[in-house]
């Protein structure tokens, strides 16, 4: 199980330019270099531009841009594939940037795992084989990482599997094993780049599935790179958004679908479907006084489309939204949620306006 004191990760004024004298540029780009200019005076390549993101520990953060966004450079400075121009990296409290050879060799092996999108199995490796490779590495004994490894097999739905080759598997069942493997080093931090963008879209949901019901026992502190807007709402407690290198919204679903930043986040989430994102909180009307909730309540958290299928098979009228403690923090009718869901194609509004006008 993950480590319950785990820290989480904190990236802090994190800069990464590609060329020959990146450093000598860092203050150009702080004082509003763009990247074409950077590019076209000094022939270097902006990456990533103060980038501050704080990951809480046992959350799924997503990091979700288009092509060339910064994303997966960004996930390579959490485990140092990538060493950052300027900033730090902090995991679990200590800045990944400043370790020597050894610790980072050591914090690769034991603080984080990666699952890829080519899945990168070992071909000449039988599932249980893939799956126990990092524990083989870690110079674990082979009963108990074969004990290990069957475990997980068994979790992410392979059991039987075990002795079959990774060309006898189909894309989704490949991911299977490589998220297996991941979990068998029991890693704190799991990173996954565009881990399901290469599966077709029934399969790629079913792993969305089977990463949130793991996670509810894992809580393994997941940092996941998706171009998906639906995969980011749906995986992400918490999303950043980036273009050319820069973080433009960071929030959880609520706030990037309800008050995106800009005409950008805002195309983005023109298309959503918001009856599964827009929790009943944002809709709801305050309780009038001396209302008493019927026998159907909606706790506070339910999506709106979950919220209709309840409303709709009870009566007519208001029924009460209830916090933690089971007491009315409002009331929701069908007519509101429906609303909600028809206007969701409308024109957002980014201005800050209220959650009202925002529907």
């Amino acid at each position: 199980m993950a480590d319950h004191h785990f820290d989480g990760i904190k990236i802090r004024n994190l800069y990464k330019i590609f060329g020959s004298n990146a450093a000598t540029h860092v203050e150009a780009v702080r004082k509003g270099l763009s990247k074409t200019e950077l590019n076209e005076k000094f022939g270097h390549v902006l990456g990533l531009k103060d980038i501050n993101i704080e990951m809480p520990s046992g959350c799924i953060q997503v990091i979700m841009g288009l092509s060339g966004s910064g994303k997966s450079t960004l996930i390579r400075h959490i485990n140092r594939l990538i060493d950052p121009t300027a900033g730090e990296v902090l995991v679990n409290g200590v800045d990944v940037v400043k370790m020597n050879e050894l610790e980072l060799r050591e914090f690769r092996r034991h603080q984080t795992a990666m699952v890829f999108q080519k899945f990168a199995l070992l071909p000449h490796r039988n599932v249980l084989d893939n799956t126990l490779y990092g524990l083989e590495v870690q110079g674990v004994e082979r009963a108990k990482a074969v004990d290990v490894a069957m475990r997980w097999i068994e979790r992410v739905g392979l059991k039987g599997f075990e002795g079959k080759y990774p060309n006898q598997l189909s894309g989704g069942m490949q991911q299977r094993v490589g998220l297996a493997r991941a979990l068998a080093n029991d890693a704190p931090v799991l990173l996954m780049d565009e881990a399901y963008s290469a599966l077709d879209p029934l399969i790629r949901t079913d792993m969305q599935t089977v990463l949130l019901d793991l996670q509810k026992e894992i809580r393994k502190t997941i940092v996941f790179i998706t171009h998906d807007l639906d995969e980011a709402l749906r995986l992400g407690d918490q999303i950043a958004i980036l273009r050319d290198g820069e973080v433009i919204q960071q929030g959880t679903s609520q706030d990037i679908v309800l008050r995106p930043a800009d005409d950008y986040v805002a195309n983005f989430v023109k298309e959503v479907n918001r009856g599964r994102v827009v929790h009943v909180e944002a809709v709801m009307a305050p309780a009038r006084p001396g209302f008493s909730p019927d026998a159907i309540t909606i706790p506070a958290g339910t999506t709106i489309e979950d919220a209709m299928r309840v409303i709709a098979k009870g009566p007519d009228g208001d029924v009460a939204v209830v916090g933690p403690s089971g007491k009315p923090i409002g009331t929701v009718n069908l007519r509101q949620l429906a609303g909600a869901m028809v206007n969701s194609h409308g024109a957002p509004s980014y201005d800050g306006g209220s959650l009202a006008r925002a529907l």
